[in-house]
C-alpha cells in the first residue's frame, strides 16, 4: 500500500449522481510529499463527485491550518488555509494535465489519486512573502539580521522588518557601532527632506 492510497477516488465504479468524500491532511501526509513549503498541518477537506456518465466534476473545500517557515526567522508560523477548487476529469487516450480546469486520465485507470491535487491546491494559498507579524520572529535571528542590517547601514530596511524593538536595544547599538560617515550624510540630505 502506496503512501498516498488514502486519496485515490474511485471514479470507474461510481454511479452516476453526487457522492462525498472527507478527507485529512495532516504533519504525515505533509512529511511523505517531501516538500519544505508545507512543514506540518491538520486540513480537512469536502470532496464533492457528481458523476454525469462520460466525466466528473469534483468540487474540493479545504479548511485548516498548515506551518510554514517565515522567510525572516525561518521559524515556523501558521498559516490558515480555506479555499475551493474546481475540477472536470474525464478519461482519454492518454494522461493529459494541460488545461487548470480539465483533466483527462488514461482509460486504463481506474482510480484517480487525488494526493498531488489537493496538495497544490494547499500550497498555492501560501503568499509569496510570508513573514511573522511584527514582534513574532526568533529573537536571535532577529538580532543577527538586525546586526547585518546595522552594518549595512539600511535603516528603512531595518525599520521595516525589526519595528518590535521597545527596550532600547536600537539606541545602545547606535550609541556602540562605528558607521561609515558618509552615510551620515546622506541620512542628514534624507532627514532635511
Amino acid at each position: 500500500m502506496g503512501k498516498f492510497a488514502a486519496f485515490k477516488l474511485p471514479l470507474r465504479g461510481m454511479t452516476r449522481g453526487t457522492q462525498h468524500f472527507e478527507y485529512v491532511l495532516d504533519t504525515d501526509f505533509f512529511r511523505n510529499m517531501e516538500s519544505e513549503d508545507i512543514l506540518k498541518g491538520n486540513v480537512n477537506i469536502a470532496l464533492t463527485v457528481n458523476c454525469k456518465g462520460d466525466y466528473y466534476e469534483l468540487d474540493f473545500t479545504m479548511k485548516g491550518v498548515v506551518y510554514i517557515p517565515c522567510d525572516r526567522c525561518l521559524d515556523e508560523m501558521e498559516h490558515e488555509v480555506d479555499t475551493t477548487y474546481h475540477l472536470c476529469v474525464k478519461y482519454g487516450d492518454r494522461y493529459n494535465d494541460e488545461n487548470d480546469e480539465l483533466l483527462i486520465i488514461p482509460e486504463s485507470d481506474a482510480y484517480l489519486n487525488i494526493a498531488y491535487i489537493v496538495y497544490d491546491t494547499v500550497a498555492l494559498t501560501i503568499p509569496l512573502k510570508h513573514v511573522h507579524p511584527t514582534g513574532k520572529c526568533n529573537k536571535g535571528m532577529a538580532k543577527h539580521l538586525k546586526m547585518h542590517a546595522a552594518s549595512h547601514a539600511d535603516d528603512e530596511f531595518e525599520d521595516e522588518l525589526f519595528d518590535d524593538d521597545a527596550s532600547g536595544e536600537n539606541e545602545e547599538r547606535d550609541n556602540n557601532t562605528q558607521i561609515d560617515p558618509r552615510w551620515d550624510a546622506l541620512r542628514k540630505l534624507t532627514e532635511n527632506n
